[in-house]
């Protein structure tokens, strides 16, 4: 059950954009935290975040991990909600005017 809309932090911006331009593949964490720079203990709690308020899903790697030597991994994937409100909120911030400049240049 989707939640109201997250909060958009600049952090929040580099990880859509980073899901949106990944196509379809699902991404695991760790690699969302290495391409975007986005420190776990930020990351985290964000993607559940964005996860409650039906923009994302997440599934667990399916592996052993005593076979694998490494803890599973979880991999998070834009819904259908998502790809349009994340290109909403990156258009959003295209247009948005940069400071000091006047709204209708």
């Amino acid at each position: 059950m989707a939640t109201r809309d997250p909060r958009i932090t600049g952090p929040t911006l580099k990880v859509l954009r980073l899901l949106l331009t990944g196509g379809t593949a699902a991404t695991s964490g760790a690699d969302i935290s290495k391409a975007t720079g986005v420190g776990a203990g930020t990351l985290y709690p964000m993607l559940s975040r964005l996860e409650a308020a039906g923009w994302l899903n997440s599934r667990w790697e399916e592996i052993d991990p005593k076979e694998a030597g490494r803890p599973r991994k979880r991999f998070y994937e834009l819904t259908g909600l998502g790809r349009t409100r994340a290109r909403a909120e990156l258009t959003e911030l295209q247009l948005a005017p940069t400071e000091g400049a006047a709204a209708w240049n």
